[in-house]
Formats: C-alpha cells, structure tokens, sequence
C-alpha cells in the first residue's frame, strides 16, 4: 500500500499517476461505489470517499481489508487536519473520521509520500 497525502491543489494526483504508472485502473472517490476500492490500481480524493460513506460501519474496517484484499492499492487523500476547525459538526466528524482512517493506511503503508507545490518528498519507506 502506498498513501500520497497534501494539502488541496498540491499536485497530488499528477504525482501519484506519474510515479506509481503501473498501478493499473484508478478510481475517483467521488463517485465510485464502496466495493470498487478492493480492486482497484488506485484511488484519488480518497477524503471525499470517506465523507460519502462516512455513516458505513465497513469504513471502520477499511484499513486492515484493503491491506487482505487490495494491499499494492495507490491511495491519494487530502489532508484536512490542518486549518480552521469546521463549525458543521457533520464536517468535524468527516475530518476526524479521515484523520484516524488515513493513520491507520500510514502505519499499515509501505510508503507514504507528501506532496507539497507538485513536489513529493517520501516521508515513510518500509
């Protein structure tokens, strides 16, 4: 498993698809349906699939099923913990929700890369 994280804008999706070209068919996490993140290369706006399906009791098992059924999966998410905290407690829960998820990918990840103004620097490789 391989987690591309940054700031929105940052280039983060032009980065994944350009560095990891092997990976296959990429999913877009605002649209997709649930299951197809099992199968897939790699996911872009993978906080927007987490805000979509955030009431799914799957999601809490999210982490530890893609690393059984999908574990070479390309996951590019925003970063959302940083910045003014949301007044809409539906969007606080959404933001702490990604937080934890995208921790759990982190530590479950053989690679993390952060990207920042296009650049990608590697900040996790196991």
């Amino acid at each position: 498993m391989i987690l591309v994280i940054g700031g929105a804008f940052q280039g983060k999706s032009a980065y994944a698809k350009e560095h990891f070209d092997g990976v296959g068919s990429w999913i877009d996490g605002e649209i997709c349906g649930f299951e197809e993140i099992f199968s897939c290369g790699g996911i872009v706006h993978f906080h927007q699939f987490v805000r979509r399906f955030l009431k799914e009791d799957e999601l809490d098992r999210l982490p530890e099923r893609l690393v059984r059924s999908n574990p070479q999966i390309v996951i590019v998410t925003d970063e959302l913990g940083y910045g003014v905290v949301p007044v809409v407690a539906g969007d606080r829960a959404w933001r702490e929700k990604t937080g934890r998820l995208c921790t759990r990918l982190a530590s479950n990840a053989g690679e993390v890369h952060r990207v920042v103004c296009g650049i990608g620097m590697v900040i996790k490789n196991a």
